[in-house]
């Protein structure tokens, strides 16, 4: 199994990325996906989540008018639309994937940041200067 994060880079304030997490070795359509990042010096925090089915996600407040997570299983890659990028945005991002059968819909929805996810991507660098 893997999930490779990229399109990560440098962006100006104001500006935008487009990440993509790609998944082999399972089936995406089985699987809830998360977004988060560690910024340097703090701890990791959740980004945005996108459910198996349903079309259910959910983005953190400090992004969610800025940020759009969707998923696309015909080419098993879930994306991260950022927008409007400020400097507190940069660190680096990973994507992490949870078997659907794990925890209920209604589970997942509640606390998509805290589920314990089975897999996990190495991370792409987003740097955005000022």
């Amino acid at each position: 199994v893997q999930l490779q994060a990229s399109g990560g880079g440098l962006a100006q304030s104001g500006g935008s990325l487009r990440l993509s997490c790609a998944v082999s070795g399972l089936t995406l359509d089985d699987y809830h996906i998360g977004w988060f990042r560690r910024a340097p010096g703090k701890e990791r925090e959740g980004v945005s989540c996108a459910a198996r089915s349903g079309g259910w996600t959910y983005t953190a407040d400090p992004m969610k008018d800025r940020f759009t997570i969707s998923r696309d299983s015909a080419k098993s890659t879930v994306y991260l639309q950022m927008n409007s990028l400020k400097p507190e945005d940069t660190a680096v991002y990973y994507c992490a994937a949870v078997r659907f059968r794990r925890y209920s819909s209604r589970d997942y929805n509640s606390r998509c940041f805290t589920v314990g996810y089975d897999y996990w991507g190495r991370g792409t660098q987003v740097t955005v200067s000022s």
